[in-house]
């Protein structure tokens, strides 16, 4: 753990739209962007005040680990989490909060294939020198709230539904295998069903409140 008197402890939050902040879209095209300071993100720095520096890494359809045969291969999450890393190291902390785009019917993955998605990324980070005095971060795994009330978005996530209900158990599994933290996103907050897979700005809150407690427990602080 750093010495806070010397320099802030840092943590990135490494996602998708929901790390981003999109806003929930009850229609295609609606689009929005929640402020800087309603994103889940900027509320857990907020709670944890200025001695951890929180970087926000979200991207509007990244994937785990599998390139997307339309919105192309920048949204696969193990590309750009290795620049993400050394752009910002220092780590004491990396949160890894991806999945939900991976259940989209196009990629065909199974919940338990997307955990494992998940895995490789925190394996990634468990196995960096982007750490404090050059070891690795410590890793939180989070698994997304499970879909809600699909709209427009129906067809796009087909049976994507039952498969997010199996995400919490499958993530605890992949955490345990690789020695990491984990928190399940679903048993504090719920998607939105405005469109079933955005959260709202009350979820925003109450998970940046919770994610703050779990920094607290594995950093000490």
């Amino acid at each position: 753990m750093a010495d806070q008197a010397s320099a802030p402890l840092s943590v990135l939050a490494y996602g998708d739209s929901n790390t981003w902040g999109a806003v929930p879209q009850p229609y295609r095209g609606a689009g929005g962007r929640f402020g800087v300071t309603q994103r889940w993100p900027r509320i857990m720095q907020a709670a944890l005040g200025a001695g951890v520096s929180v970087f926000e890494e979200g991207l509007n359809g990244r994937t785990t680990c599998v390139d997307d045969p339309i919105e192309g291969e920048i949204r696969n999450g193990e590309r750009y989490l290795p620049v993400s890393l050394i752009t910002h190291m220092p780590l004491d902390l990396v949160i890894i909060m991806l999945g939900t785009n991976d259940l989209k019917a196009r990629l065909s993955m199974t919940a338990g294939d997307i955990a494992d998605g998940a895995g490789k990324l925190a394996d990634l980070v468990r196995r960096s020198t982007t750490g404090p005095d050059g070891l690795a971060p410590e890793v939180l795994l989070v698994s997304p709230a499970p879909l809600a009330k699909l709209t427009w978005l129906t067809e796009m996530f087909e049976a994507g539904s039952a498969k997010s209900q199996k995400f919490a158990a499958e993530y605890a599994r992949v955490a345990k295998a690789y020695g990491v933290h984990f928190f399940d996103a679903g048993s504090v907050i719920a998607s939105s069903d405005d469109d079933g897979i955005h959260l709202d700005a009350d979820a925003h809150r109450t998970l940046g409140l919770a994610l703050a407690g779990e920094v607290r427990r594995i950093l000490e602080i």
